[in-house]
């Protein structure tokens, strides 16, 4: 794939797909229909139960019957410019995308320590105080990363407390060896630091090395963007997020 973003929604969809098989034990799941692809987690929020389409001719009703069946709301991605008529529009998700060659490695940071997350409670502690979420949907969130071979989970420490978590998936599917970086959250107290954009680094160049040569992700702000751009990241299309299908 040439295209930047033809390549972050396809690499999207295949790091949620990911994402929907780690959960089948917990309720979730991932298939196919016509125009959609669909991933289910288990937790009754549509955050984490989404389609993301790429024909607009999609089977919606399919796409109905397979969340009905696990009693799940959901929602859809669609790609920016494409024409949709179901359900009603949230926001528009910002999409970033970075080939392996490109990365600019973060600088360290002073008495930073960036280590791979296998402490339950520490890293849900350091997830829910950074996005002020509840902690028991967040511990369902994360529970599923620790431990799964497609997923490495990073844990900041600033010397030597938590202060930052974010998480890699790694996906092999229709865009390729890639990485979706996500979940990355820093507590209040050290922002402004270069923790995340050196929690960020640290998880590409494990990830990198490992074999994949693209990255994406989806920032949240301009400032978060900023921090993604000078690690090399570039913005692309977005995603149309829908919900009440």
């Amino acid at each position: 794939m040439t295209d930047l973003a033809e390549r972050a929604r396809t690499a999207h969809a295949d790091g949620w797909e990911v994402e929907g098989r780690l959960r089948e034990r917990y309720g979730g799941g991932a298939a196919r229909v016509r125009g959609i692809r669909l991933m289910a987690s288990g937790i009754a929020h549509p955050q984490w139960n989404n389609g993301d389409v790429h024909g607009a001719d999609a089977d919606v009703e399919g796409a109905r019957a397979f969340y009905a069946g696990r009693g799940l709301p959901w929602g859809v991605r669609v790609p920016e410019g494409m024409a949709w008529t179901y359900g009603r529009h949230l926001f528009r998700k910002r999409l970033m995308g970075l080939d392996s060659p490109a990365l600019v490695p973060a600088p360290e940071v002073p008495g930073l320590v960036v280590r791979r997350g296998d402490d339950l409670d520490a890293v849900v502690g350091v997830s829910a105080a950074a996005f002020a979420a509840d902690p028991e949907l967040e511990r369902r969130w994360v529970e599923p990363h620790l431990g799964a071979s497609e997923v490495l989970v990073a844990l900041a420490e600033l010397d030597g407390v938590p202060v930052g978590t974010a998480h890699a998936v790694r996906s092999d599917g229709e865009a390729g060896p890639c990485l979706y970086v996500a979940g990355v959250g820093v507590l209040a107290e050290a922002r402004r630091r270069g923790v995340a954009a050196r929690m960020t680094s640290w998880l590409l160049e494990q990830g990198f090395t490992a074999g994949a040569d693209f990255a994406h992700l989806h920032p949240d702000s301009d400032p978060a963007a900023a921090i993604y751009a000078r690690l090399g990241f570039r913005e692309t299309r977005g995603l149309d997020i829908y919900i009440g299908l």
